[in-house]
């Protein structure tokens, strides 16, 4: 069985678009919106394609009508796009993001996974770092063969005592310095970190054609374009 884990897509059509992967089941782990300004065919694909989805902290204040004010970098982003995502969802969408589960167990060829999109013991928020001591510690009574996690925009996998951790990367804006696509594909025990190519600048036009400001249209372009944002603009870890 391959499965296909995809996280952190951030409204980010022509990314979501580019995968074009063999799979039987598809897993994804939230942080469908905000960022972006391309949420509804983004929602459509995970409502039609996913088989499991869960419930990522974006999702979660766009859903709840969480105001974010001020701020710098990854959080005056999230304020400025927050409503543009809630007025092209409309109220259809919005309760579809509601519904999602903040964590979900699921059995796949007799291995239970745990789909959360932080840590098991914040599902929506904590910073999870490629640090098998980090993990060791969080998964200390969690009773899983496999623990998939997002948030972080960074792929990684490794095995903590049986436990196999898989994050997949984000979708639609990494921010590990390479600013194609990342997913992941798990194949028995094999897991793939994949990256492809997109069309950036159709993702840049999108976000230039919108109503978001000068200041946050220049900094997501950098960020669609480079994989990272300059570090005098960031603010805060996970999104």
């Amino acid at each position: 069985m391959r499965i296909l884990v995809v996280s952190d897509i951030h409204a980010n059509w022509p990314a979501l678009s580019a995968i074009n992967e063999p799979h039987d089941v598809c897993l994804f782990l939230g942080d469908l919106v905000d960022y972006g300004c391309d949420p509804a065919p983004c929602l459509d694909w995970v409502r039609t394609r996913a088989t499991h989805s869960i419930r990522g902290n974006h999702d979660h204040g766009a859903a709840q009508d969480v105001v974010v004010n001020g701020g710098v970098g990854f959080k005056y982003l999230t304020g400025v796009s927050r409503p543009i995502t809630r007025s092209k969802l409309g109220p259809a969408g919005l309760r579809f993001l509601a519904d999602l589960p903040v964590s979900r167990t699921v059995t796949l060829e007799r291995r239970r996974f745990l789909l959360v999109h932080a840590t098991p013991r914040d599902p929506l928020d904590e910073f999870a770092p490629p640090d098998p001591e980090f993990w060791g510690r969080r998964l200390e009574g969690v009773r899983a063969d496999v623990v998939c996690v997002g948030h972080t925009h960074y792929p990684y996998a490794f095995d903590i005592d049986g436990t196999l951790v898989v994050n997949p990367g984000s979708v639609g804006l990494p921010r590990d310095g390479d600013p194609r696509v990342a997913y992941a594909v798990i194949d028995g025990p094999n897991v793939d970190l994949k990256r492809v190519e997109y069309p950036i600048e159709e993702a840049v036009r999108v976000i230039q054609q919108s109503p978001l400001p000068d200041r946050a249209k220049e900094m997501l372009a950098a960020v669609y374009r480079t994989g990272s944002l300059p570090p005098a603009k960031v603010n805060g870890q996970g999104g």
